[in-house]
Order: C-alpha cells, then structure tokens, then sequence
C-alpha cells in the first residue's frame, strides 16, 4: 500500500499521515518539521501527543516523499527517531502548514530527553560581546541544556519544570513563540533579564561577576562546591598539590581517583592522550567522564588520581563551566578537579540548603544559582576497549546525559514492572511493554540517605512514564536494601532474581536477544541459588531460566565482609587452598604490613569455616594476587586493588600460569603457585600481574568453549563487575571470537551491577509472558 493517497480533483496532489515514536518532544522536532514542510512547499500539521509526534503534509507526490524520508535523516541533535509511520490520506486541499495543540488522550508514551551539553550555537552567543546573552550562565535552546534534572512532571511544559518561577521576557517570549526561532518552546529559555543567575556565596568579598571571583579564588587554591546540571561539585585547581590533598582529606576520599575538567579538547590532549574514539565521546553531547591514558609530564598534581595511569577526563557541559574554565585558563589554570559534592559513600548533594549543610566543612565557598534541580543526577563514566576487532566506549556509570533514554526489552512486558537492582552501584529500572528506563546511578544501597534517593527517584520516574508497577523483580540476598523494598511494595506481585543470571541477562537483552547462550559472569559477590556467595559463574541460560555449568573453585571469604576490605584475608585463605598448609607463612610482600597474630587468627578461622563463607568471587581472587604482590593489604575504595593490579600488569609479557578448568572448575591453585615463586626469585610485581591475566583469560575462555560445545551453543556473553578490566575483558573476548563464537559484552549499560536491574526487568518480562 502506498504511504500517500491521491487527489482525483488535483492530479498530482496527494496526502500523507504519519506517526513518529522515539525522543521527538522537547528537541525541537515540531518547528523542524515545520521548517521542512516550508523548503518542501507542503501543507498540513504538525502535533505532539502522549506517543511522541503526529503530522499531515499535503503537496506534489514528489515532495510528500522526500519529506518521509528526510524525517529521520536530518532530525535534531537531540531527537532519537525510533519508527516513522505512515499511511495514504485523503487530500483535503490545505495551502499552509501549522503546528497545532498537543493531542492527549491513552497511556503516556512519549520519551524524556537526557540534559545535552550546550551547543555551539549557544557557546557562540555566549562569548560574544555583541550578544544580549554574552556571558549568561544559563544560556540554552531546543538543541541544548537541562531537561531531565528540572522536569517535575509531564507533559514536558515549563510549568512543570524547576524553570515555572522564571517568567519570560518580551524577547525570549518571542524566540520561544517563533517556530523559525532554534527556541521555539525551549522550556528552559531564559535571558539575564528574566532568567536564573549565578552567585558566588560563603566567601568574604563576592566579586561583582560571580563566576570570574570563582576562578580567581580557584587560581588561588580554594576548594569550591560548584552547582552543575544533576548537583553539586567539589573543584579544585588540578595543579595544586596542597589544594588537592585539602580536597581528599576533609571529603574522607583517601586515594579513589578524582575527574578532571579540562577547557576544550587541546587542553584534554595536553593531559592525557586523547585519540580517536576517545575524542568523540568526550565532545559528545552527553559529555561523559572518559578514562584516557594519562600524558607523562601533565599539569596534574599526583594525588589526583594516585597510582592510576590513566585520567577520568570531561570536558565543560554547561554555559557556567565554559565562563568558568575559560576564566580560569585566563589565569594560567590549565584544568579543574569536579568530584562528586558528597563526603563519601553519601548521595551527591543537589539541593541548595542541603549541600550547604553538607559541604560547607568541606568547600571554602560556593558556586551556585537559583535554577532548582529536580532530580539528582551524576557524571557518567566510559572507557574505551577492543572488541571483536571494534574499538567502541564500555560504560562504567549511565547516568547524567544517558538517562532517561529508553532501551527496547526482546520480549514485551505484558504488565508494568519495576526492577529494584542490586547493592552497589545501585540503578532501578521500569518496564512496560517493549520499552523499559533504566534509573541514573543511584550509589551504593548502604545507608539512610542513599535509600531516600533511590525511594525518591523511583516515584519521579512512575510519575514521568505514568506506570504503576504490578510486577516487582528484586535480587535473592535477603538482607540488600533495594530487595527489603520490594517486599514492602503492597499489591504486587513479587519476582526473585538471582545476582548472576540477571547479568546474564541484563547483556542478552541489550542486544534484543533472549538466548540461550554461555555466561562468564565475574564480579565481587552475588547470592547464590545454594546460599552460598558466587562471583566467578559459567552459566548456560536465556532470558527464563538458567543453569550452573561451572565456576571459579571455592575458597574461604575470610572474615566475610570484612575481607573486601582487606585483601591480605583473601592472600591468606588462597595460599592455604593452594599449598595445603593450615597455616601458611606470611608472603615477603606483606611482612611488616600485616601483624603476624592476625595472619595466623584469619588461617585459623578459614580453615574451620568461622566467619569464612566459602566464595567463588573471581573479584575476590584479584584481590588476593594484588595483596601477594604487595599493592594492597587493605583498600580504601571497592575494587582498588584489583584496578592497581590491571594497572601494571606488562603487557608485553605473553606467559601465562596454569589455571585449568577442569570438571567445570576453574582452579587457581597453581597461579597462586606460581605467583609465589616468581616473587620469590625476584619477578617484578607487573610481571606477575600480567601473567595472572594471561592465565585467567585463558582458562575463562578455555571454560566458555568448552561448556559451548558440550551444550550446542555458540553466543558467549562476559559480563559483571570484574568484566570492567580491559584486559580480561579485550582478551576473553578475542579467543573466544578467534575460535569462531560470537561474543556479547556490556554496550549501552555497565557489565557492573549498574545493569542488573535491566537484566531483572528482562528476565520479569519473559517469565510473565
């Protein structure tokens, strides 16, 4: 059937209707559509509904066609067209064309739009002398600036976004009513006569322009809090070692690596070697955190991100960062340390009285204004990698800038579900029908503050996507909070989901697959189906169901929890698995380091199961070889020491350790011996961390083939916190490819825990079809 239907009175005259579902309200897609059918010389209307957008255009056969075709070819920056639609109508003999009313009426469909870092037409005005908006902190349009961390409600109206007080003036009134206007309904729009403004507070003698007195105090080695998008940073001169280390001490950050903002992409490059892919995610219009290699020499003090070789680099993504670093480098600055504005393992602070009360021990003073933020909401975080021969971003955190895009479950969710994630890196996520949102990064699920945040964003997100939840997935351990919450929701139905095979499916679904397929599912901890803690899993399984095919060998989770944090626990407990000793002797690496009375308490309770749950944890493992080596007996952060341990491994080095699988156990019994006598003839630690590599890459993949051809498959999915490691990732990956399987991997969502509530809502969706 034609998508256009003719005129029999004018011949040549025909009539198309169609219907355009994706990210299409809110970025200027209606005056684009308007602009179109102009240059196109056809009439008809444009609308947002509650889906997205419907239109008609009347005009030449010719013309109606390319129209269609355009649609999604040439559609704003921000707009995300998933499907056009279209069907013939009946000419009815417009001569114009106009944008109508929004149409409301059936269920909520249409997507809000993440916030976008600010365009170049903006950053053009906004350094322009002869512009009435030169140096306006908020400057913005419909291809711009905040949306989702200031909207209240939907429709997306300025009444229902933080932007209702500002009352527009006679010339942003005009702009927003011009459909030829690129502000055209920019509910954010705004001048310095009519719109929000900046302060500089808690400091002795406020500057008459707030944001040069910021950089001058900057300059000058003051710790700032700095009101962005999604919340309040800490900033700090990148250069200045005792401004830094200020920094880290009153936040309580002992050594977890702190971002950097730099200018503009030459400032990047004179920081870190920025290349490539690496170029274009950081000047994307979500402006993430990216990890880049570090450039020897840098402006950059040591305690920024101590023993790390790389650089969480982003580039300014508000009008108020670009006046502010350009201020800066004005005053021979070159970047800008932009940490969370939190004291540690606490929710990032974003509204006004809050983060005063919370950081004003921490900041010597304040950047801020008085556009309120509705949803809190951090930095998003990539690293590049190597996969399948395609170099191509990992996500590490998904939050500000990616959220709240949708992505698209492979089976419909035939009723509305909530998935309630995991513990750490905490996310939840709604579905319903073929869609499902997953949250921004919530934090670690630990504490009272964290909790509100997760309670708070799940309301607003009900509230966005009018869906009340009658299907609630959770993970199997009984005591993490995100589960306890669940079990408190009234008149729903309830879905336990275990920790590794929600990853499992978390990765399957991001590539609109259901199975089945082997799972190498690595990371710290996760509740296993027999109660015991679970981290290096083989899987073979779909999106309804799984099984156990194999697994790291256990060993003893020496103090339980208490052994994250102390990795030398997880030294002691492998060394007395693979030596057989009861009580195995101090390595050289930790004499003098850990008290010998507590070494020998630790064998003692591992070897009688005291406090020692048995462990698969392949993240645990790390910890135990970095400990040998001597890089970390304790931790301050999650996951530190394996990182170091990534982080000098030689990557010239091609020998690896035996580690077989064998009787679907991975044994690391002879690493563990053979990491000992390499450091006891005086290997050097980079040495033995690439060896470690080198042996559990190719016992991983030696697992997957194997557990492939017994069971008839050939799709391996690698997924899990541990999965964030580049080399493990980019060598399992390659032999697996190599030997001819196709491999899924972490794309759009993290391999961390970041995605299990994606991988929850999936397997929700399928057992309840």
């Amino acid at each position: 059937m034609s998508a256009v239907s003719q005129s029999p009175d004018r011949p040549g005259c025909v009539r198309a209707r169609a219907r355009v579902d994706g990210t299409v309200q809110g970025v200027g897609f209606r005056p684009f559509v308007y602009r179109l059918a102009g240059e196109l010389a056809l009439a008809g209307w444009v609308r947002n509904d509650e889906r997205g957008v419907e239109l008609e255009v009347e005009g030449e056969a010719a013309a109606v066609q390319a129209f269609l075709a355009r649609l999604p070819a040439e559609a704003p920056p921000l707009a995300v067209v998933e499907r056009v639609q279209s069907q013939p109508s009946e000419p009815v003999g417009e001569t114009s064309f106009v944008i109508v009313p929004s149409a409301a009426a059936g269920e909520a469909d249409a997507l809000v739009t993440p916030d976008a870092a600010t365009c170049e037409a903006c950053l053009a005005e906004l350094f322009d002398p002869g512009d009435r908006r030169f140096r306006y902190p908020f400057v913005n349009c419909t291809n711009c600036g905040p949306r989702f961390t200031i909207v209240r409600g939907v429709p997306y109206d300025r009444r229902l976004t933080t932007m209702a007080a500002f009352s527009m003036c006679a010339q942003c009134a005009s702009e927003y009513e011009d459909p030829g206007d690129r502000r055209f309904h920019a509910q954010p729009n705004a001048c310095a006569v009519c719109g929000p403004r900046a302060r500089l507070a808690g400091v002795a003698s406020p500057a008459p322009d707030p944001i040069a007195g910021a950089a001058r105090l900057l300059a000058e080695g003051a710790v700032l809090a700095v009101k962005g998008l999604g919340g309040y940073h800490l900033a700090c001169c990148a250069d200045n070692e005792a401004a830094v280390a200020t920094l880290r001490a009153r936040k309580r950050r002992e050594e977890r690596p702190f971002a950097l903002m730099a200018r503009d992409l030459e400032a990047a490059r004179r920081l870190a070697f920025v290349e490539g892919l690496q170029s274009t995610l950081l000047t994307a219009r979500d402006r993430p955190i990216v990890l880049v290699p570090r450039r020897p020499g840098a402006a950059v003090c040591p305690s920024v991100a101590p023993a790390a070789p790389e650089l969480g680099l982003m580039l300014p993504y508000t009008p108020l960062h670009h006046l502010l670093l350009a201020d800066l480098q004005a005053l021979g600055g070159e970047a800008l340390v932009m940490t969370s504005g939190n004291v540690s393992d606490e929710p990032i602070a974003y509204e006004d009285d809050d983060a005063v009360a919370r950081l004003a021990k921490i900041a010597d003073g304040f950047l801020t204004h008085d556009r309120p933020i509705h949803m809190r909401t951090d930095d998003s975080v990539l690293r590049t990698v190597l996969v399948g021969g395609r170099r191509r971003a990992l996500p590490l955190r998904r939050s500000r800038g990616q959220v709240p895009s949708s992505l698209r479950l492979p089976v419909r969710a035939s009723r509305s579900v909530l998935a309630c994630g995991a513990e750490l890196k905490s996310t939840f996520c709604l579905a319903r029908g073929e869609r499902a949102w997953v949250s921004h990064h919530i934090g670690d699920l630990r504490n009272w503050e964290t909790l509100r945040s997760f309670r708070e964003g799940v309301a607003h997100f009900q509230g966005l996507f009018a869906l009340t939840p009658e299907l609630v997935a959770h993970d199997l351990h009984p005591e993490y909070l995100s589960s306890a919450y669940a079990l408190e929701r009234p008149e729903v139905e309830l879905l336990g989901v275990q920790h590794h095979h929600a990853h499992l499916a978390a990765v399957l679904a991001e590539h609109g697959e259901t199975g089945p397929a082997v799972g190498a599912i690595y990371d710290g901890a996760g509740y296993g189906t027999d109660g015991t803690v679970w981290g290096g899993e083989l899987l073979v399984g779909d999106l309804r169901r799984f099984e156990r095919a194999g697994h790291l060998r256990p060993t003893a989770l020496a103090g339980g929890d208490r052994a994250v944090h102390e990795p030398w626990r997880m030294a002691c407990s492998w060394l007395a698995e693979a030596t057989g000793s009861s009580l195995p002797p101090i390595p050289a690496a930790l004499e003098g380091r850990v008290d010998p009375r507590r070494w020998n308490a630790v064998a003692k309770i591992a070897r009688r199961g005291v406090a020692s749950p048995r462990t698969t944890s392949v993240g645990r493992l790390c910890d135990a070889v970095a400990a040998l080596c001597g890089l970390r007996p304790e931790v301050s952060y999650e996951g530190q020491a394996a990182i170091e341990l990534e982080a000098i491994a030689d990557a010239r080095e091609r020998y690896a350790y035996a580690m077989p699988y064998e009787d679907g156990q991975i044994d690391p019994r002879p690493a563990i011996v053979g990491v000992m006598a390499d450091l006891a003839a005086g290997a050097q630690p980079a040495t033995v961390a690439a060896r470690f590599h080198n042996a559990l890459v190719t016992a991983t993949a030696d697992a997957c083939l194997a557990i492939a051809a017994d069971a008839g498959l050939g799709v391996v999915v690698l997924a899990g916190g541990v999965f964030q490691n580049r080399l493990l990732l980019e060598g399992v990956a390659a032999a697996v490819h190599d030997a001819g399987l196709r491999v899924l991997t972490a794309e759009r969502l993290p391999p961390n825990d970041g995605a299990i509530s994606f991988g929850q809502a999936a397997i929700a969706a399928a057992a309840r079809r």
